[in-house]
């Protein structure tokens, strides 16, 4: 979209503004295609993908293996609908440096912004003023608070990540023993989230034998996750096993474990990719773990935005989109749409796997 345009559609909208009454979300796009209905916000699910529109990727850290891939994926599917892509954010998992960087994304009209918040509150002002200047908000990894985005695409359901990964520990230690969990940030949404369900699904009888003694926080930095680990089994010296639920946190443990007299003795599972975990399977410190895929996550992020900027969806319950080569999906309650299950990975079978 040129310059230009937008100024059109900034004149046009201010006329359509002392004109009607009551006036709904606006949507960007070329005056002659079939877009969501101005006036009500009500979407045109035949709307054609506008071309050209500008999508940026805000993780919660750049130069973190997991959104480099993630981000990755949303790149192929800007480019796939003809769009402009870019990645920027913090070299730290820091929220009040997400704001600066979400604040610059609206002051250069961006259309769709792609977020992952390291804080549900904290970024929610930037992106409600991003999004009163025009932009489409989608978070994905981790949400912010619903009213504060458009879309949240989530991995799986933390229903589903808590039940995988306490199922996964209670293999790997017989299913009784102190286990502890290394996480990301304090505040991170999907992190916490997760480890509350965990803590309800070890309530079940077949996980009575299992206690979780502690949470530790890695912040998503390696040699913070790689201390923390080390402080864990200093502080549990019977420690059984290890839940890091997050790709940094995961990778670090998999390292001190397997130059420790703990390699083989404590149990470590979590999510993380088959690159980062390979080496530590195959040299029998880590038996399991899982994750989605995490470029099919940006890939999915990134169509869910284009569908919102061209008017296919507004975010309402039970409308549908295409995501390209991933087919059609549904939004569901609060705005979510769920990629799909997680995929477990161990010797038998991560070879298969590149990313």
């Amino acid at each position: 979209m040129s310059q230009h345009q937008r100024t059109v559609r900034v004149g046009l909208i201010a006329v359509l503004a002392l004109l009607v009454t009551a006036c709904g979300g606006t949507t960007r796009g070329s005056d002659d295609s079939p877009t969501a209905n101005q006036a009500t916000g009500q979407a045109n699910p035949d709307a054609a993908l506008v071309e050209g529109l500008d999508v940026a990727f805000l993780p919660k850290q750049v130069n973190n293996p997991y959104f480099t891939v993630a981000d990755g994926g949303g790149k192929t599917a800007t480019e796939e609908f003809k769009g402009k892509y870019k990645e920027v954010g913090p070299s730290e998992a820091s929220a009040s440096s997400q704001v600066s960087y979400i604040n610059t994304l609206s002051q250069q009209q961006t259309d769709v912004i792609v977020t992952s918040a390291n804080d549900p509150n904290a970024i929610c002002g930037a992106l409600n003023s991003a999004r009163q200047a025009g932009a489409k908000v989608v978070t994905f990894d981790s949400d912010t608070k619903p009213e504060c985005r458009d879309v949240f695409v989530n991995q799986v359901t933390a229903e589903g990540i808590a039940e995988n990964q306490v199922k996964l520990i209670s293999e790997q230690i017989g299913g009784e023993g102190k286990i502890a969990v290394l996480s990301a940030t304090p505040n991170a949404t999907n992190q916490n989230a997760w480890i509350e369900l965990m803590r309800g699904e070890l309530k079940k009888p077949e996980y009575a034998k299992i206690e979780l003694v502690t949470v530790a926080y890695g912040n998503d930095e390696d040699q913070k996750s790689f201390q923390e680990t080390q402080g864990l089994l200093r502080s549990y010296p019977d420690l059984k096993g290890i839940v890091s639920p997050t790709t940094v946190g995961v990778a670090a443990a998999a390292r001190y474990l397997s130059g420790s007299e703990y390699k083989g003795k404590v149990a470590l599972t979590g999510l993380g990719t088959p690159n980062q975990m390979r080496e530590f399977v195959k040299d029998g410190t880590v038996k399991s773990f899982a994750l989605w895929s995490p470029a099919d996550l940006g890939y999915l992020a990134a169509y869910a935005g284009a569908a919102l900027a061209s008017g296919q969806i507004t975010g309402a319950s039970g409308e549908k989109f295409k995501a390209g080569k991933l087919g059609e999906y549904t939004i569901g309650a609060d705005g979510i749409v769920v990629l799909g299950p997680p995929t477990v990975f161990d010797q038998g079978n991560i070879d298969k796997f590149d990313f």
